[in-house]
């Protein structure tokens, strides 16, 4: 078997002409000849896009919030909200560029009566802090439609591809399809500690009314509901909810199925003079950040054919062979990664948010698909679209992360913001009177290597570049009378401190690989140490990571592949302990080890073998990353060993997946099982 030391980058293999082995092909540099030509075909160019005029929904405004329906003189009973997925038309801030008319996009939400995107804000109290034991939500799927609003790539490990024996209740789900059943949804709480029948895990999806389950509801007390309990027991938090049904997450929750979900308990209150003296509204601004891409007349559009921006990247240029029975025309196929060319902030492109000088709390969400964004703050003229004449970049407070706050404010001028993260910032406009502030990006447009601003080069990014910004603050507003009080020494967090290793503590080795499906396209998977053989594992096999109920365990993420990758766990919220780097002998898939797929046929990963820990990788503020808060997201660089610890304190099936939705969609997940003691 050839054996070859992995020593370069994916960005330096590809400037160097070389390939090492399966799990080295990822393209980074997309074909920018094809994605000028589809602009040419009917895309909405981004360039001829106004940028930095329509105003930001704030999804902590009181009247985007969804109304407990215990509270305000309503009857006191369950559920607390009652929430519908349906289609619905939105205005995005598009405009036609010729006429200058805006444009409308038919997209999916969350909502009662009028659903959005994102979905309102659902907001909740801990019992410390006077609410309830839990908040009970009815998901009612209203996708009957005849089709996806985008296009479904139904040979993937999807809801509706499960056959026989396979699919755990022995039902063959090849019956089924969205034209007459309709789209299959599961609303996962992220970031919810939560009973494993109500987490959103992906084989729990159900289709309009209910009428077709996924299989782990056969195995539930009671079997299938949609009514959902979600535990208030835990510490103030910035969660999310989104879709999480099988093989189609990154299609649902383009379309629009996406929301923030906040908790509040007795110091984080969300209230004006509470016991952090932290900003409250109208001073505390949410805003999930996503990037699409459109048609010229306003519709959401997904690549997935011949033609289509990164199709030759990830088809042709992986020599994949897509047989005409299974994709007529070449398509739809699913891609490895998407990199939308417009930023969008709760629903409208490239958006503003007029200030007061003084400090404001920004809750901000990644929710894209693919992209690691790297935040900064400029300051530039009133008026300005762009950061041509932008200053440097201004420093800004970092006080919490995905499930509370810090354990101090860390001060730093530039953020890593991996996809599926939250960040909890005060950023001071005192100073800044009659100025625009720019949140820009220093990624690039492309997967991430831990690379950013001018380590990044030409190949990084899109022709006429503009995710470079993604949306404005005007400081054009006097400064009220509220008193302004934040101070970032009050920030501590004392249950977000790294604690020192513990005796008796489970190590767990798990893996990240790069293969090949059975048609030769780009398949990132999961896997583990298995008596001393690393091997790639795709959804279905045997679960291997069990833990314990009630253990603490130490999970070390080794990450054999060339990008890196944002590693979700359900249910825990852990701490990040480190980094190291490693070496590896990898082969180059010939033979590697056969991975098996959903439909029993096999592809291929690259077989690893002589790891070996190098010396520790510290990144702090400086470098962009802040660690220091409770975390259920870690940003696993390539060439490293990521170390986290997490207590896993509920019983049930849970699933530990890449964030990336492509990923996911594409095998880059497993069972997470916590077994009785």
């Amino acid at each position: 078997m050839k054996k070859t030391k992995i020593t370069m980058t994916r960005r330096q293999v590809l400037k160097t002409g070389l390939c090492a082995g399966a799990g080295m092909m990822l393209p980074w540099a997309f074909n920018r000849k094809a994605y000028a030509e589809a602009l040419s075909y009917g895309l909405s160019d981004p360039a001829l896009q106004p940028k930095f005029v329509e105003f930001a929904p704030n999804a902590l405004d009181p009247g985007f919030l969804f109304k407990d329906l215990n509270q305000d003189g309503w009857p006191s009973h369950k559920p607390n909200f009652s929430i519908r997925v349906k289609q619905a038309i939105q205005e995005t801030g598009l405009v036609n560029p010729r006429n200058g008319r805006k444009l409308k996009t038919r997209i999916w939400g969350y909502g009662n009566d009028n659903v959005t995107w994102p979905g309102q804000t659902i907001q909740v109290m801990t019992p410390s802090a006077g609410g309830t034991d839990e908040t009970v939500i009815r998901w009612t799927n209203e996708l009957q439609g005849k089709k996806h609003l985008l296009p479904v790539d139904t040979n993937l490990h999807w809801c509706y591809s499960l056959k026989g024996m396979s699919s755990a209740n022995g039902v063959d789900y090849t019956q089924y399809s969205i034209k007459k059943n309709g789209v299959p949804i599961i609303t996962h709480v992220h970031g919810g500690h939560t009973d494993y029948q109500f987490d959103g895990n992906p084989e729990f999806f159900f289709s309009p009314d209910g009428n077709v389950k996924g299989p782990q509801w056969d195995f539930v007390p009671g079997g299938y509901t949609n009514n959902f309990r979600y535990d208030n027991n835990v510490q103030a938090g910035n969660l999310w909810y989104h879709d999480h049904a099988l093989g189609i997450t990154r299609l649902n929750v383009y379309a629009g199925l996406a929301g923030f979900y906040f908790v509040r308990d007795e110091f984080d209150t969300g209230k004006p003079g509470n016991p952090l003296d932290l900003p409250a509204f109208p001073y505390e601004l949410a805003y999930a950040i996503q990037d699409r891409m459109f048609l010229a007349d306003g519709a959401l559009f997904y690549p997935a054919y011949p033609g289509d921006p990164f199709y030759d990247d990830f088809i042709y240029d992986e020599e994949a062979n897509l047989p005409e029975e299974l994709f007529p025309g070449g398509g739809p196929t699913g891609l490895a990664e998407f990199f939308g060319d417009h930023m969008v902030v709760n629903g409208k492109i490239w958006p503003k948010a007029d200030v007061e000088p003084r400090n404001y709390r920004l809750r901000l969400l990644n929710g894209t698909d693919s992209r690691f964004i790297v935040v900064q703050f400029r300051a530039v003229p009133l008026g300005s679209t762009d950061l041509s004449n932008a200053g440097e970049p201004l420093d800004f407070y970092v006080i919490g992360s995905d499930q509370g706050l810090a354990s101090e404010a860390k001060q730093t001028n530039t953020l890593v913001f991996e996809p599926g993260s939250r960040y909890d910032i005060v950023f001071n406009f005192a100073e800044l009177d009659g100025k625009r502030i720019v949140m820009s990006n220093i990624g690039g447009d492309a997967p991430f290597g831990g690379e950013f601003g001018d380590a990044l080069d030409s190949d990084d990014f899109f022709p006429d570049r503009q995710t470079d910004r993604i949306m404005a603050f005007d400081v054009v507003i006097p400064k009220s009378s509220v008193p302004d009080l934040f101070d970032h020494t009050v920030i501590k967090n004392t249950n977000a401190a790294v604690p020192v290793p513990l005796e008796g503590v489970t190590t767990r080795k798990v893996a990240l690989f790069e293969g090949k499906d059975e048609f030769g396209r780009l398949q990132p998977l999961l896997g583990a140490e298995i008596n001393g053989e690393w091997k790639a594992l795709p959804w279905h096999e045997p679960t291997t990571e069990t833990p314990t109920l009630n253990t603490t365990e130490e999970w070390e993420i080794y990450n054999f592949t060339g990008d890196a990758h944002p590693v979700h766990l359900h249910l825990v919220h852990f701490e990040i302990l480190g980094r190291n780097v490693i070496t590896f002998d990898s082969d180059d898939g010939d033979p590697g080890q056969e991975v098996k797929q959903h439909n029993g046929e096999f592809g291929v990963a690259p077989s690893v073998t002589n790891v070996i820990v190098g010396a520790p990788v510290t990144l702090g503020p400086s470098d962009g990353y802040v660690e220091n808060a409770p975390k259920d997201m870690v940003t696993a660089l390539p060439e490293q060993v990521t170390r986290i610890r997490a207590t896993f304190d509920k019983e049930g099936r849970y699933v530990w997946h890449c964030h990336i939705l492509s990923h996911e969609d594409h095998e880059m997940m497993r069972v997470l099982q916590v077994v009785p003691s």
